[in-house]
This record gives C-alpha cells, structure tokens and sequence, in this order.
C-alpha cells in the first residue's frame, strides 16, 4: 500500500485522475454561492478539490469538519462554467459525497432528517399520502394555525410547498393529438414535481403540442435519481437510472425533456453514469443524447401565436438548466418574444437560490441565506413576474417571497407560455 506521503492514494474517494485537472486558478471561487457568503476556501470548489485529494491519500481523516464541508456544497456546478480547464466537479462531488455517506457516522437529528427526505420524496405515492392530511387542513384554511404550532425545522419546511390545492392531477388528459409524422416528445414528468408541480409538467406538453409536435407519455415515470446522486445514495441513483433508460427507450420519443432541470441534467448524464453497465451502457447513451430543453424545442419549430401581456418580467436561471445543459439565452429569447412582455435581467441571475434538489431541506440554514440575496435581487427589478425553469427554485423563491409580503409572482417558464398562448 502506499504511503500517505507518496501522494498515491490510499482510499477510493473519487476518481482521483479527475483531480489534477484542476490548474487552482481560482476562476471559480467567485462563481460558487457557499464562497460567496463565508468567502472561506474550503467552502469554495477549489478547497474542497483540495480536501478530497487529501482524504484520497490519507493525509486528513474523515472527520466532521470534511463531512461539513462537502455537506455545504450545492452540486450547482457553477464552478464548472467558470472554470477553463474542464474539471468534472459534479462528478467530483457526487463521488466525495458517496464516500462520505459509506464511511462517516452523522449526528441522529442529521440522519433522521435525511433518511425522511431519502424515504419519501423519490416516491410520488408516499409523497401524495404524507401530503393529503396536509391538504385537507389546508382546505379548511389552518395550515397557517398548524405551521405556528409546529418547530422550527417542520415549520419552514411546510413553507417550502405551494398551495397544495392548486396542485393538477397526475392523471390529467393528453394534448390534442398532433400530425402522426411530427417529431414525438416526451415529458419527464420526475418524481416531487408530478405531485407539487404537475401543472408544469401539463403546461410544457400544452406549449409543445401547440407548437406542432407529438406529446407521447411514459407508462410510468420514476425518479430520476439526481436526489440520490446530490446526497451520496449512488446505487439507487443506478437502480433509478436504469429503469428510466428502459422506460425512456420504449416510449420512442424524438426528444426528452423535464420541466424540472435538474431532471433534465440527470437524464442527459445517464450515459456516463451507466457507462460501465453491460446491458444498458449503449442505449443510456441514447438516450442521453436525446435530452433537450423546452426552450430550444419551440425556438427550433416555430413558436405558435401569442397574445399580448402586459407586463415586467425577469428571469432566474436554474443551476442545472444553465450550468448543467448550457442553456441562458433561449427562455429570454421566447419571454421577449410575447408581445407586451418587458424583460429585465436580474443581478446574479444564474447565482444559486439555495433549493438545490433537497438541499433547503438538509442545510436549511445556508440555503435561507441564498434566498435571502436572491429575493433581494428579484425585489430590486421591480418586475411583475419572476421566471424560472424549474420546480425546487419555484418554491424556494416562492417562500421567501411570501415571507417578504411581496406582491411579485413566481412561475416557471411553461405555464407563463402557456398563459400567452392565444386562445
């Protein structure tokens, strides 16, 4: 074995080749939101790239300092846009994070928290039965009487959900069918977001439709895997992935989106992810390669009529929809397109607003901080309308708006394109 001076490694923390890709320039500190609140280097990506070298060869044990700090880590991958020697820094993470899940013993309160979260949110129908006593106080108007009774750490978690009432049925109706030979779509429709955010899920198969392509759907959709990927949990990431590989493949779409981009990231990863599978390897890498966004898909087959709207927007670019599949221009392109609609940039649009898949959940402290700036950005444009592609930002930024008293709405980019749909 090697010594832990040789700078060989001693443990499998992560593929460690991976590495020395990083040059420690510094590029990316000012892009990660964790180094922008504590501006300490081992709450940056380069800190942390340090901190796993150091625990591959042995030099630092795997104590709760090191824990903490990865545990601080969004998975935003801002870093990797900013960054101009390539570094894989969410497969980086991924991996630290999975090590430290199979060999650190968290506090009890830590492991109850994330073991509800693991339990429960990769699984709509144990979401949905959690969710309906819920939904019945709040139709007879006490959820506020409720949240006001609870601790703390329940209490922000329920502000967290939207309306619950409002949420749309899973089982909802096709669009009208298109022309048969059109290109055929079909909607990820993930797995908290087709119980808290299905009207996404229906308003991207609305647009779609309208713009002349052919909505098809899965028999069934299960989670994605990005939750597991996020919190260490990397074989059933794989068990996850591999049933959507198939799923994915025999709906026989042309293209596959997600109204959540974090799903979207996932699914267009499966290919690297299932890389060394010998029965699936191939098809994961088709379908990844069929992963697209909503954005490009209507700017690439016309966008159909829209009525006029007056009125302000601006745009938040999710995490993984910008820095994940490099899309920033096509959602301003399709918002200054509707007639009316006056389109502000926001300041640090694409700086992370803390939902981060469950991280709100799991650090809620750090993540309260992110909204915090993010809200006061959003304040600051004045705008009528935030926009945004993805659910987990919705309601993080939703709930920081509530508690602002703040009179601007959240909504995610389908459903304000299918509010300018004419007719």
């Amino acid at each position: 074995m090697a010594s832990a001076s040789s700078g060989a490694p001693m443990r499998k923390v992560v593929d460690y080749e991976l590495l020395f890709d990083c040059v420690h320039c510094g590029l990316c500190l000012e892009a990660c939101p964790t180094y922008a609140l504590k501006r300490a280097e081992m709450d940056s990506p380069r800190g942390r790239i340090y901190l796993m070298k150091a625990l591959a060869e042995g030099r630092l044990p795997l104590d709760s300092d090191a824990a903490r700090h990865l545990d601080l880590c969004l998975g935003c991958r801002g870093c990797e846009t900013a960054c101009p020697s390539g570094v894989h820094y969410g497969r980086l993470i991924e991996d630290a994070r999975a090590f430290v899940e199979a060999n650190y013993r968290r506090s009890l309160m830590d492991r109850t928290r994330r073991a509800i979260v693991n339990a429960i949110f990769p699984y709509p129908a144990r979401l949905r039965a959690l969710l309906a006593p819920l939904k019945s106080i709040e139709r007879a108007g006490l959820r506020p009487a409720l949240a006001a009774m609870l601790p703390r750490a329940m209490r922000e978690w329920i502000e967290l959900l939207p309306p619950l009432s409002g949420c749309a049925d899973e089982r909802a109706a096709m669009p009208p069918a298109a022309d048969p030979g059109a290109p055929a779509v079909v909607v990820h429709h993930g797995c908290v977001a087709q119980v808290l955010a299905n009207s996404e899920n229906l308003a991207s198969e609305a647009v779609l439709a309208a713009a002349g392509y052919r909505v098809v759907r899965m028999a069934n959709t299960a989670c994605c895997g990005a939750l597991d990927l996020h919190s260490g949990n990397r074989d059933r990431a794989l068990d996850f992935a591999r049933r959507n590989v198939r799923m994915l493949a025999a709906c026989g779409a042309d293209a596959i989106i997600s109204a959540a981009s974090g799903c979207s990231t996932a699914i267009a990863e499966y290919g690297a992810l299932l890389r060394d599978d010998p029965e699936l390897a191939g098809l994961a890498k088709s379908v990844s390669a069929t992963v697209r966004d909503l954005s490009a898909l209507l700017l690439e087959r016309g966008l159909p009529t829209m009525r006029k709207l007056e009125c302000t927007v601006t745009f938040h670019d999710a995490c993984h929809l910008v820095h994940g599949l490099g899309v920033r221009e096509g959602p301003r392109k399709l918002l200054s397109s509707i007639p009316g609609v006056r389109l502000i940039e926001l300041a640090e649009s694409d700086l992370c607003c803390g939902s981060a898949g469950n991280y709100n959940l799991t650090e809620p402290e750090m993540a309260r901080e992110l909204a915090r700036r993010k809200v006061d950005n959003i304040i600051a444009t004045g705008a009528d309308y935030v926009v945004m592609a993805n659910p987990g930002c919705e309601f993080q930024i939703a709930a920081e708006l509530r508690r602002r008293r703040a009179n601007i709405k959240v909504i995610h980019l389908a459903r304000f394109l299918a509010m300018a749909l004419a007719g």
